[in-house]
């Protein structure tokens, strides 16, 4: 069997978990990220059959039912995850039709997953349902985005078209929008059905003055997903309070969708 510390998937978590601590999207142990992995790539670093312990998850996902996850964990710091990754994440298998998660790998200090585990899970069911490529559920607390949501109509058309406003590339990274819920209790089932709701519309949700719940089929594209928001956000906050003299159009929106391929949500363009 390999050596867990070099799998591919613990490898990327780590430097992605690096990376948005260095971004400043996960201040303290603020965010976590849950990647839905195949069994076998788990089955070549784990022993699938040796359960650690079992771990009640509070929902049911039955369409999780014997999926395997790297999951960050309850109260751990993303700036730690490099030096003990063993700590800081765990590797789980959900049964009982979502009801259960068995650890393989992990939480070596006696801890669990995420508190945000949930929404992940409920997100991760959505997205599969209209994309069987997704892969990835990533929450974290960038600024700006935070910011906007305190200044700005919570409308989820309106916000998602300042951001494509803000950026040429925005209408080409995340072309379904953004879609927008007000602020709500976390750690709770009702926020994970709400955020799972909004995910089969769209890959980004805003949690209003909270953060950003992000999906795709690999850390990279979910990072790039949250990573253009928040560029798009940083120039809004930038710019708001000054009259704007130009913009991007919704004719120069539609030019993009003709060069790229892509197709703006239905009716969120003129």
């Amino acid at each position: 069997m390999k050596d867990i510390m070099n799998a591919p998937f613990l490898v990327e978590m780590v430097r992605t978990t690096t990376n948005m601590y260095a971004h400043g999207w996960d201040e303290r142990n603020g965010g976590n990220i849950s990647w839905m992995l195949d069994e076998a790539q788990a089955a070549e670093y784990l022993d699938v059959n040796a359960v650690i312990r079992d771990i009640p998850t509070g929902f049911e996902a039955p369409a999780l039912d014997g999926k395997y996850f790297i999951v960050t964990g309850t109260g751990k710091y993303f700036k730690n995850v490099q030096y003990d990754p063993a700590c800081n994440l765990g590797v789980i298998r959900i049964t009982d039709e979502g009801k259960n998660a068995q650890l393989l790998w992990g939480f070596t200090d006696g801890g669990k997953f995420t508190s945000e585990f949930p929404a992940h899970m409920m997100s991760h069911a959505a997205r599969l349902s209209v994309d069987p490529a997704n892969r990835i559920v990533m929450h974290c607390h960038p600024a700006n985005l935070l910011a906007m949501t305190y200044v700005h109509d919570l409308d989820s058309r309106a916000f998602t078209r300042t951001l494509w406003q803000m950026c040429t590339e925005c209408v080409v990274v995340f072309p379904e929008g953004v879609n927008v819920l007000p602020w709500m209790l976390c750690g709770t089932n009702e926020i994970g059905e709400a955020t799972a709701e909004q995910m089969k519309t769209a890959r980004l949700v805003v949690w209003s003055q909270h953060g950003i719940y992000g999906a795709g089929k690999d850390l990279d594209e979910t990072f790039g997903l949250i990573e253009t928001a928040e560029k798009a956000a940083e120039i809004y906050m930038k710019i708001a309070h000054l009259p704007r003299v130009n913009t991007i159009t919704d004719e120069q929106l539609h030019l993009m969708e003709g060069r790229f391929g892509i197709k703006a949500r239905e009716g969120w363009l003129d």
